[in-house]
């Protein structure tokens, strides 16, 4: 049961090890590109490649029928990595080893919709990857593997989702096998990664440059990380954070794109106007004015 390529790497391990999967549980198609043609999400598509049932239900939350037919699979159990949809007891019951998810963090820490993005922006020195088994409560339920990462002042979202979808497609095999005890989680530790939306991305020029370059590194890519100026949304798909001194938000001397922060300063090393390629910041100001002294948004 899973959606984004987050989940791939976990479908293909299991497909390989010889696991019979009795079906695949993904979100809907959904509207995509210019077209917004329905597009089946990443595992959706990798399912059908490895000729897998797949199960794209809408809601399953209330939906009698969909626990019938979950329960009629006659599971031992089922493997949950970044479904997208909330299952009721009546599922997480049915199979008789439970729900064992693929959490992308190194639980208490992070529970929630976006523990990548949280570990990045907030500068954590490690990340992981949880196998639990899941219960009614959010990301609450009993460990089974752990396996933690370093970071470092210049991870990335990408880097690390890659990193962590490996491990959990390793981890995952493990807990099969080996049916490791079950730990409680700790009560101390806990923290919370909500659902991220597209204004999560705002650039608040009056944050520390480091904080803004941590927040570069954990929003791309997507919501982005971006700015405003002249009425234009311009996109930052990378930066450093750098010394400099101005009132936040003003353009300083370079060399290259610098803006002034809360403290300290940013600078911009690539990014990308509405409808344009990205290009590096020399390339953009070729054609692109902003002089020292600017004030953006």
């Amino acid at each position: 049961m899973g959606s984004p390529d987050f989940a791939v790497p976990a479908l293909h391990a299991l497909h390989a090890a010889g696991h019979d999967i009795r079906a695949v549980y993904t979100q809907p198609p959904k509207p995509a590109g210019r077209g917004q043609q329905e597009t089946p999400c990443p595992v959706h598509r990798a399912a059908l490649a490895l000729g897998l049932e797949v199960r794209t239900p809408a809601r399953v939350k209330r939906d009698p029928a969909a626990h019938g037919a979950f329960a009629a699979l006659d599971l031992d159990v089922a493997v949950v990595a970044a479904y997208g949809l909330i299952l009721p007891p009546a599922m997480l019951e049915a199979p008789r080893r439970g729900c064992l998810n693929i959490h992308a963090s190194l639980l208490p820490r992070w529970r929630g919709a976006a523990p990548i993005h949280a570990a990045i922006l907030h500068g954590d020195a490690e990340s992981g990857v949880t196998i639990m088994r899941m219960e009614e409560g959010l990301d609450t339920g009993p460990m089974l593997l752990r396996e933690a990462v370093p970071l470092t002042p210049r991870s990335t979202t990408p880097e690390l989702h890659d990193a962590l979808a490996e491990i959990g497609a390793r981890l995952i095999l493990r807990a099969l096998e080996e049916a490791p005890p079950e730990t409680p989680q700790p009560a101390e530790g806990v923290t919370y990664a909500a659902k991220l939306t597209k204004a999560d991305g705002l650039l608040d020029w009056t944050e520390p440059g480091a904080t803004l370059d941590a927040r570069v590194r954990a929003m791309n890519p997507w919501p982005g990380a971006y700015f405003q100026h002249a009425g234009e949304v311009l996109r930052v798909l990378s930066a450093e954070p750098v010394a400099g001194t101005g009132a936040p938000g003003t353009v300083l001397p370079g060399p290259g794109l610098v803006v002034a922060c809360g403290s300290g300063a940013l600078r911009l090393t690539r990014l990308q106007r509405p409808g344009r390629a990205a290009m590096d910041a020399d390339a953009l100001l070729r054609g692109y004015a902003l002089p020292p002294g600017t004030q953006l948004g």
